[in-house]
């Protein structure tokens, strides 16, 4: 359905952030902003595991190299 768009670079820091989103949740025990961030980590997760961005895909980007076309 979606080309593969995430380069490694992209792929690093979206899995770094994600697991600290997802640390976030477990350390905010009673905010409100807790289930934001299990989301929005899972999303990142998700995104690098399969080297896919919808957003990018939309918006024409990719951080991919030229050599892994």
């Amino acid at each position: 359905m979606f080309n593969l768009n995430v380069g490694t670079v992209d792929r690093i820091i979206r899995a770094v952030l994600g697991i600290l989103l997802i640390v976030g949740f477990f350390v905010l025990a009673d905010s409100g902003i807790r289930w934001l961030l299990l989301v929005l980590g899972l999303v990142a997760l998700g995104t690098a595991a399969a080297s896919r961005c919808p957003l990018y895909s939309v918006l024409g980007m990719s951080t991919l190299s030229k050599q892994n076309d």
